[in-house]
């Protein structure tokens, strides 16, 4: 197929879209990403990287083309405003443009948070008259009110029309999460909505292929030395840090148990401070490492922590840790509601308790740490094979495939 894939995010930036079109050029399919400037999540612009005018390159056989926004400077409200109004404006300005003379059989929008990335496809969807798949990551408005990002209910109310009106537009709709289908219900023809969860590579085949690289001496002998929790990704509102400082408090006369936090966020020098004032021993902030690297972490660690904020949106929502954190074979300790949790059960990977419950999560880790190895072994080998089943990148592939071809078959090119 020949795939063009608009989204707001992409390499060197971590998201599972990187993945993803590395596999399906790898699978013979022709890849053409329209994206903007690298800036997530510090928000400025990576070094050789320019702020104004478009950029071409290559991320190994995928041909990427970028436009300028506005980057995510401090990452409040008001940055994050323009950062979004910025990438749909260039979209619809510079990408009718940049693919004029170019022929594609799907449109194929990667849409975390803001799910406005959209807008620019679908004024092509009308140019190109082609079919347009979006992949749903987060439930808006929801998500917006959740982070107090946005409270105005009015506001609030023009967002959830502008929601309806893109999916209105969209001829296929995936969702990285069942729960949620019924959540769209309300919104858009279910007819249109089909699961498709986040995917992966396999954790482990990565791990060995990357034997070599090195981690820093001083977290290699942190992590070797203790019981080390290691928790990976953004460390902002939505991951509830609060919860995690006042679990570690409650785990002063485990000095063995250590929880090791990896990645950046804007919560994260508030935990840090949070860490320094309590006096805490048993937080370490490892700081950011590039992705090859994250599967040797994964090895080293006695297990994997997820945490989220205890709003009902977040209960509907598959956090994409989930799948590296089985992938990797190692237990999971969440404090979580909702879908994930119910995942993590299914698999057997790992313990569970409600989100926001510091006490709760405390009690798993210190029941992580009287467990026997082959009980966490156990563990492990659950969510691998879970992983394997429902998750693994290059089987996902070939459904996703599968899926477009089948909606393009049914529905045709016609536009609405």
């Amino acid at each position: 197929m020949r795939i063009l894939i608009i989204s707001q995010y992409f390499w060197p930036e971590s998201f599972v879209i990187n993945q993803l079109s590395r596999t399906l050029v790898l699978q013979g399919h022709q890849i053409v990403v329209l994206t903007g400037k690298p800036n997530y999540p510090n928000g400025d612009v990576y070094p050789g990287y320019a702020i104004k005018g478009n950029q071409c390159e290559w991320m190994g056989n995928v041909e990427v083309i970028r436009v300028p926004l506005r980057p995510r400077k401090s990452n409040n409200g008001i940055d994050l405003f323009f950062n979004y109004i910025s990438f749909i404006w260039s979209g619809l300005l510079r990408f009718p443009f940049l693919v004029k003379n170019r022929e594609f059989d799907v449109i194929f929008v990667f849409a975390p948070s803001p799910i406005t990335s959209a807008i620019p496809a679908i004024l092509l969807k009308y140019l190109k008259r082609i079919h347009l798949a979006v992949w749903v990551q987060d439930l808006w408005p929801e998500s917006l009110a959740a982070t107090g990002f946005i409270k105005n209910k009015i506001i609030l109310k023009m967002v959830s029309y502008l929601i309806r009106w893109i999916y209105s537009c969209s001829d296929t709709l995936l969702v990285q999460s069942e729960a949620f289908i019924k959540q769209l219900s309300d919104l858009t023809n279910l007819n249109k909505v089909i699961y498709y969860p986040n995917a992966i590579g396999d954790m482990q085949k990565q791990c060995k292929q990357n034997k070599h690289s090195q981690l820093p001496e001083h977290l290699t002998t942190l992590l070797e030395n203790n019981f080390c929790l290691v928790f990976a990704g953004n460390i902002g509102k939505a991951q509830s840090v609060e919860t995690l400082i006042f679990s570690a408090q409650l785990l002063n006369s485990y000095p063995n148990i250590r929880i090791v936090l990896v990645g950046k966020g804007s919560m994260l020098e508030w935990a840090k401070q949070e860490v320094a004032r309590l006096h805490l021993s048993n937080v370490t902030f490892a700081g950011s490492f590039p992705q090859e690297v994250m599967p040797l972490i994964f090895a080293k660690a006695k297990g994997l922590l997820v945490f989220l904020k205890a709003d009902e949106i977040f209960s509907y929502t598959i956090p994409s840790k989930i799948q590296a954190y089985f992938s990797a074979g190692q237990p999971v300790i969440a404090s979580i509601d909702g879908e994930a949790a119910r995942i993590i059960k299914d698999a057997g990977a790992g313990l569970t308790c409600a989100a926001e419950d510091p006490k709760g999560l405390a009690n798993l880790m210190i029941q992580l740490f009287r467990m026997e190895q082959i009980e966490r072994d156990m563990l492990g080998s659950n969510g691998r094979k879970y992983f394997l089943e429902n998750f693994e990148i290059e089987q996902q592939c070939l459904r996703l495939v599968d899926i477009l071809e089948s909606r393009i078959a049914d529905k045709g090119v016609d536009v609405k």
